[in-house]
């Protein structure tokens, strides 16, 4: 069996913080690209220092760094947040074919599959995206290798030969290692830092988290700026340092 939901969507983020930075910067917003050196603990944060020697001066700070955050506060979020590997591909279809565009196929997922493999049509001429909605290996969004190995091609292969086979031969034309960064059972981390005053800290939000950004946004600005009631779930003090997180 299975569901369809004809009124869903597809969220492209590439392009949506594209939009966002571009919208932000015409309407006063300054913003730049660089590295954060890890601040120092201990009473309210007066600037944060880039790895390029210039500051930042502001009177609050949020630290929204996905599986950078144990880089920035090792002590307090390297055995709370879990970076994870995860490898994603994009396959050619065959000439002429326009099975694996929309609108004649969509957005699904296999759910009954122990790999939970799910996939997007070919939206932006990049190929049929597929990508098993599993947890890797832990990995350092620094130097962890971003090349994927013949054997996560064979696994691929053999799904494909099993359950899609007019793109069991497809060749792959991109793959794509990224990363999750999940807390112990997957709820997002949204907190103050326990000894910076002006540091919020917003993470945990594994391969969902954009989605979300909005709502996450909207919550952050209530409690750093009108003072509204937590949720205990997204507390620093919910998060237990062994990751019994499970993809649902």
């Amino acid at each position: 069996w299975g569901v369809l939901e004809p009124e869903s969507g597809v969220l492209l983020a590439r392009r949506s913080v594209q939009a966002l930075v571009s919208e932000l910067i015409k309407g006063g917003v300054d913003y730049t690209t660089c590295a954060v050196a890890p601040p120092r603990a201990g009473g309210n944060l007066t600037a944060i220092e880039t790895t390029a020697g210039t500051k930042v001066v502001a009177g609050a700070y949020v630290f929204a760094c996905g599986p950078w955050l144990p880089k920035l506060f090792p002590e307090l979020l390297s055995s709370r947040i879990f970076p994870t590997r995860q490898e994603v591909f994009f396959l050619g279809p065959p000439p002429a074919n326009t099975s694996f565009r929309p609108p004649a196929m969509p957005v699904w997922l296999h759910r009954t599959h122990p790999g939970l493999p799910y996939a997007l049509p070919d939206i932006e001429n990049r190929g049929f995206k597929i990508a098993f909605d599993r947890h890797g290996e832990s990995f350092d969004p620094d130097i962890g290798m971003r090349v994927v190995p013949q054997a996560s091609v064979d696994h691929l292969r053999a799904y494909l030969q099993k359950h899609i086979t007019g793109l069991a031969n497809a060749p792959v034309v991109e793959a794509r290692v990224c990363q999750y960064e999940n807390t112990w059972n997957g709820d997002f981390l949204i907190d103050r830092h326990p000894e910076m005053e002006n540091v919020w800290i917003a993470g945990g939000g594994s391969g969902h988290g954009f989605k979300h950004g909005p709502a996450l946004a909207e919550y952050l600005v209530s409690r750093m700026l009108h003072g509204a009631p937590a949720e205990p779930r997204f507390s620093l003090a919910a998060k237990q340092t062994l990751q019994k997180r499970e993809v649902y």
